[in-house]
């Protein structure tokens, strides 16, 4: 693939009110099974859980706290949205004002009280290797490090997103050994938070590098906990696109979230649809850039105009209200009273929707108990019939199992439409 135009323009910011206003525009294998970290957030055969084994499925916003620090209605506003995640703009200091370990306190604690998980992440390294004022992986691991007394005893509450966008369109090769000395530091600090990385390329990753490393990557955490995020815009541009890269993840347990993307960008036109729509079926969170304040000529991308929550642009207002949207796909974590797991239970063949949870049927009988009201353990006694019922992905089950799906990929052919065989590689 040719080189991404992509913030091309950032080199070329010379004022600190320029760049301030500039980079508001989102600055923008299979892997080896392990222990994963059991404690607070954390990753299982590339899902994301809760530390009571609910599964978390990310649907949030970005804000960009970092230049509009005195907005600090907007994370509540985010969640009154419906959000599940906010996605938070620090800086490290060596681009911007560093925000400190008490701000960042502050920050979480905004964010509990709003009732969405925190993701932090470190914006000073956008664009390293190709931008020159761009800090590295292994400046923005020391800010963490530094700030981890406001991190530590929040590990269901916070992940940490080491550095956005840490590598441009020149040098990016050596995002891997970067991206792997950054999370062993942080681990040999003593920060248990479940962490995530951001791929090369502007986010996008054209060059596959994040996804030809990942395995290795994830392989490189101690805890078996880190999570991989790409920032999709006009690299991703249909549909093919967008299901090619998510599937590789999700196929391989690799946990993997769209940390960033919008309607339209200055590199290309996203396939945001797309983006939506597969998150959805395939049970990946997304972040959607971003909720105000952006300039140079993507303020397209505001989710609402000036910071007021009643005024939602174009945009914000197909993020939220429309299909596969914030308001009919996000769940709020269970530690603050959700229901946990977003579209991740499907529903049995006799009616009943399958729990969440094993671990709501004490008795073993097969019957559960979850957001007040009966559920059937997938697979057990109580789950009669090998056909009928909803698949996770939204898709009906195959009454007449394999039969149904002559090449065996799991996905079958009833009725004019398409079905799913039950405990098939399709069945999630």
């Amino acid at each position: 693939m040719t080189k991404s135009p992509r913030r091309t323009w950032l080199t070329a910011v010379g004022s600190a009110l320029a760049g301030i206003a500039g980079l508001l525009l989102p600055v923008f294998g299979t892997a080896g099974v392990a222990q994963a970290a059991e404690s607070g957030l954390h990753v299982s055969s590339g899902r994301i859980y809760e530390a009571n084994g609910s599964e978390f499925v990310m649907r949030g916003v970005n804000h960009a706290h970092a230049w509009y620090p005195t907005e600090t209605g907007a994370i509540a506003d985010i969640s009154a949205k419906g959000a599940n995640t906010v996605r938070v703009v620090l800086s490290s200091g060596d681009r911007w004002t560093e925000t400190s370990t008490a701000q960042v306190s502050s920050i979480i604690g905004d964010c509990k009280a709003a009732k969405v998980i925190c993701v932090l992440e470190v914006h000073d390294t956008t664009g390293y290797g190709e931008d020159g004022a761009a800090a590295s992986l292994a400046q923005a691991a020391d800010y963490w490090v530094g700030i981890k007394g406001a991190l530590q005893g929040q590990e269901d509450y916070v992940i940490v997103n080491i550095g956005n966008e840490p590598y441009g369109n020149s040098g990016y090769t050596a995002w891997t050994d970067a991206t792997k000395n950054a999370i062993v530091k942080l681990r040999n600090a003593g920060i248990e938070n479940a962490l995530m990385v951001d791929a090369p390329n502007w986010g996008q990753d054209w060059s596959n590098t994040m996804r030809s490393n990942a395995t290795s990557v994830f392989a490189a955490d101690p805890r078996r906990n880190t999570i991989f995020s790409i920032h999709m815009y006009g690299v991703y541009d249909t549909a093919a696109e967008v299901q090619d890269y998510l599937n590789h993840f999700v196929t391989n347990k690799l946990p993997i979230v769209v940390g960033e993307f919008g309607d339209n960008h200055s590199d290309g036109n996203p396939d945001e649809n797309a983006i939506m729509a597969t998150a959805r079926s395939l049970r990946v969170g997304y972040l959607g850039w971003s909720w105000s304040g952006n300039g140079s000529g993507v303020e397209y991308l505001d989710m609402v105009n000036g910071f007021d929550a009643g005024s939602l642009t174009a945009w914000g207002n197909r993020f939220f209200n429309g299909a596969d949207g914030v308001s009919t796909t996000s769940t709020r974590a269970t530690i603050f009273g959700g229901g946990g797991g977003g579209d991740t239970g499907g529903t049995a063949p006799n009616g009943y929707p399958y729990c969440v949870n094993s671990s709501s049927d004490p008795d073993g009988d097969g019957w559960g108990w979850e957001n007040s009201r009966s559920c059937v353990v997938r697979g057990s006694a109580a789950d009669t019939g090998s056909g009928g019922g909803t698949a996770p992905n939204g898709y009906p089950y195959c009454v007449n199992g394999s039969a149904s799906d002559p090449d065996g990929d799991g996905w079958g052919w009833e009725n004019q439409r398409s079905c799913v065989v039950r405990g098939s590689a399709a069945d999630r």
